[in-house]
């Protein structure tokens, strides 16, 4: 008769106090060296800075205009015409028009951006993709007097048509009609010169470089395992960018549209240029005449009285504040659409 030996009781490891416990997380910690610190130091300094500027901007802009904003009040915001002079004067008219040339740029340079993104990133060969990414990157440092110069003396005469095409057969839209135009007929060319939309095309060339430039490096950081998932299960080219890259780049192609809607509000030197300014709210896109901010400010700088300046920089305020508020809004979608954090595979 065999004697089994008894089981032996397994070992339980003490547990740790909670003391002990925190001084082995902290020697776990990595000290950083000498470069390590450096770099964090001057990243710091220079997030910190950034903001400090921002913020200045903020209260500079906000004490030079505070005779203004005191004189004219909530009517600054509600009244169109602008004559600081006689105490009337407001930014209704050039605020509505600033949103207009940017809604116009939004809507031509998404599409196109969007598609030039995936042509870079998805479409044409390697030999060819270093040369176009070039490209488009080099279309950004063009300066905006020479965007303008091109829009003024090429584009406006070439794109005319367009526009008296669009509202002949439009027209029944209403922000596509111009006075005079009939369906079926061909209204004077004047009628569509140095209006919101040729304004709008030219801003919309303008900010399709940066938007690309954002979408495509977002498109090419999608996993390489997933695009051969999706191939593998029977999709076609188009169907794998559908389900996998263009889930995966949400939050680039949010994050590309909004910085070019915050660089649209702000276009100074082309919309300038191209324009005919008016003070009153014109609700025809494609008919002479709008205004912006920007514009406003660089026409009425140089003979602004001090009372006019403080005029000017409360307009310069406002659009700031808009500026905020379109990246703050653009910061806060891209962090609920993670760029990767949802494909179908």
């Amino acid at each position: 008769m065999s004697v089994t030996a008894p089981a032996t009781p397994p070992v339980i490891p003490p547990v740790a106090a909670p003391e002990a416990d925190s001084r082995l997380r902290r020697s776990l910690r990595s000290q950083p060296t000498g470069p390590d610190a450096l770099f964090r130091t001057f990243a710091f300094s220079a997030g910190i800075t950034t903001v400090a500027i921002m913020l200045a901007v903020g209260l500079f802009l906000t004490l030079r205009a505070g005779n203004a904003l005191g004189t004219a009040g909530f009517s600054f915001l509600t009244e169109q015409s602008w004559s600081p002079e006689t105490g009337v004067f407001g930014i209704a008219a050039v605020l509505f028009g600033t949103v207009t040339i940017a809604a116009v740029a939004l809507c031509v340079s998404f599409p196109l951006a969007l598609g030039t993104a995936l042509l870079i990133s998805e479409i044409v060969p390697p030999r060819l993709k270093s040369a176009l990414t070039t490209i488009v990157d080099l279309m950004a440092a063009v300066p905006s007097v020479v965007f303008g110069l091109w829009g003024v003396f090429f584009l406006q005469g070439n794109i005319i048509p367009v526009a008296q095409w669009i509202s002949t057969y439009f027209g029944w839209i209403p922000f596509l009609r111009v006075d005079g135009a009939e369906p079926g007929t061909l209204p004077e060319a004047s009628a569509f010169t140095s209006s919101a939309f040729i304004a709008g095309v030219v801003v919309a060339l303008m900010v399709v470089p940066t938007q690309t430039s954002v979408m495509r490096e977002a498109f090419s950081q999608a996993p390489q395992g997933e695009r051969e998932g999706a191939y593998a299960l029977g999709s076609t080219r188009w169907g794998m960018i559908r389900s996998v890259v263009l889930p995966f780049g949400r939050g680039g192609i949010i994050g590309g549209t909004m910085l070019g809607l915050g660089r649209a509000l702000g276009e100074t030197i082309a919309v300038y240029m191209i324009i005919s300014p008016i003070f009153t709210i014109n609700w025809h896109l494609l008919k002479t005449g709008t205004n912006s901010v920007s514009s406003l400010i660089a026409l009425r700088y140089g003979e602004a009285s001090d009372f006019g300046l403080s005029a000017l920089m409360a307009a310069g305020l406002v659009l700031f504040l808009m500026t905020l508020i379109v990246n703050f809004t653009a910061s806060s979608i891209v962090a609920r659409s993670r760029s990767g954090a949802e494909s179908d595979g």
